[in-house]
């Protein structure tokens, strides 16, 4: 087991008093048999009520309203996980998936379709073009070995950007710019697994790596396909590797754009600053 703390502060800085509408926070990590919350404080200026629920993937939700105005909200989330993901690659697949191209089962297939079907529908040629050079009808692989194939092609041939503004870019803008952020890379991973005929999804949540670069702090985003017989396995094409311990789930989604960390909205005049922290640290 590994224990780690992590601190994830926003700042949002107004030029004048405002009044925050309500706001959606997906920072509490994903509980289950690898992962367990050992403690979780929210602090919030200023004062909120908070509401938790589950959303539809089973994320766990804290709605914030507010009552009073402000010129600055605060969030700030300390938590400290116990990790028991200690060997990822510990997993057996169905015998009928081990091999690429299978077929799910009828049961699979009712509840997995939206995550097979391709998010994007331009960009489709180009992204069938790069596919062919990583795996042609009629080679014999195993569905792993592919996805791994993918995994690291995508962390060797493209350049890790840090972008600062929001959103997603599509396959196109990745594949022409042959760069992009974490966020950029996973979505990129999931619709050419999807192109694949294989259900992928979006994970949000943090990486526990040493500052550099590329990694100065922030959110991390990775992957996640299903594997009949495993269940959902994580790859994380910033890294070129499988998710194991220092990965900590936060959220997933089969839309990259659904889960940002914080959203909502503010009544005031416009213009605000943005103010990010996030701090991962082995205990």
């Amino acid at each position: 087991m590994q224990r780690y703390k992590i601190i994830h502060r926003t700042y949002y800085n107004f030029g004048a008093e405002v009044r925050p509408g309500p706001h959606t926070l997906l920072l509490r990590p994903r509980e289950g048999h690898e992962l367990r919350v050992e403690s979780s404080k929210l602090d919030i200026r200023p004062t909120a009520q908070l509401r938790w629920q589950r959303d539809v993937e089973d994320n766990s939700v804290a709605i914030a309203t507010f009552s009073t105005s402000t010129m600055q909200l605060a969030i700030e989330s300390e938590v400290i996980i116990q990790q028991f993901n200690l060997a990822p690659l510990d997993f057996f697949v169905a015998d009928y998936a081990v091999n690429y191209p299978f077929s799910f089962s009828l049961e699979e297939m009712t509840v997995l379709q939206p995550y097979i079907d391709c998010a994007e529908n331009d960009g489709r040629n180009q992204l069938g073009e790069w596919i062919a050079d990583l795996w042609r009808p009629g080679e014999q692989i195993q569905t792993f070995a592919l996805l791994d194939r993918l995994n690291v092609h995508i962390h060797k041939s493209l350049s890790y950007q840090l972008r600062e503004e929001p959103g997603v870019q599509s396959v196109t803008q990745t594949l022409s710019l042959a760069s992009g952020s974490c966020r950029d890379f996973a979505s990129l991973f999931i619709e050419a697994a999807r192109h694949l005929g294989l259900a992928a999804r979006f994970v949000s949540g943090y990486l526990h790596a040493q500052p550099s670069p590329t990694n100065f702090g922030a959110t991390h985003a990775w992957s996640e396909v299903f594997l009949p017989g495993a269940g959902w396995k994580g790859f994380d094409p910033s890294t070129g590797s499988v998710v194991g311990t220092d990965h900590i789930p936060v959220a997933v989604a089969r839309d990259p754009r659904s889960v940002p960390p914080v959203s909502g909205t503010y009544n005031g005049p416009p213009g605000a600053s943005l103010d990010v922290g996030v701090w991962v640290t082995e205990l």
